[in-house]
């Protein structure tokens, strides 16, 4: 967990920008690159250096490994319709992304730890995987038991906003996937460019 969130706050300041729309985010304090070369000023920023940087900045933002985020944009690139959407769609219909995006936790690693200590429900029935791939009409729901844990507590006691594809019930602690998000639906709170994501893959494609 920490190495993931030391890794998130370097690709925000990577960025120039918080990831994660975070006050705490480092990026406030120190707006340059990560490392001993830090403020130098980069001469030319290559087309290579990009795409990866867009890259990373997807897998950090859901958490997701090389190899699994790989797999996920395969996925997308043989889909029907643009990769681009494609790509966003299968990341935010993931069981923590939906969790994380409902403002039912206030983080995707609140999110993350809930489904694998099995408090989450899908239709009922309890998942405890991240990555299960949720369809329009799926109801997730936060079980009784975890209704006291601080974070969930919290984040159902405030105001927070969902996106308009997700109907969120705060007394049932639950969430329903309305219709199948594209890249201009979510609210990232930094820029996310998946168009480069499709570039930095097709590439070795």
């Amino acid at each position: 967990m920490t190495t993931t969130i030391r890794r998130k706050f370097r690709v925000s300041r990577q960025m120039k920008a918080s990831l994660w729309g975070s006050q705490k985010d480092p990026v406030h304090k120190r707006n340059y690159g990560p490392g001993q070369h830090g403020r130098s000023p980069i001469k030319k920023i290559s087309d290579f250096y990009k795409q990866n940087a867009a890259q990373r900045a997807f897998r950090t933002y859901y958490v997701i490994g090389k190899k699994q985020f790989s797999n996920i944009f395969a996925k997308a690139y043989r889909g029907k319709g643009n990769t681009n959407d494609n790509l966003v769609s299968l990341l935010e219909r993931r069981l923590s992304s939906i969790l994380y995006r409902s403002g039912m936790v206030p983080t995707i690693f609140a999110a993350r730890q809930l489904v694998s200590h099995k408090h989450v429900t899908v239709n009922n029935r309890i998942v405890n995987v991240c990555s299960f791939e949720l369809k329009e009409g799926d109801v997730v729901q936060i079980r009784d038991r975890a209704a006291s844990i601080p974070c969930v507590s919290g984040a159902l006691g405030s105001s927070n906003e969902h996106p308009h594809y997700l109907e969120v019930d705060k007394e049932k602690r639950s969430v329903k996937l309305l219709v199948s998000p594209k890249f201009s639906d979510v609210p990232y709170p930094a820029v996310m460019e998946p168009n480069l994501v499709t570039e930095y893959f097709s590439s070795k494609m």
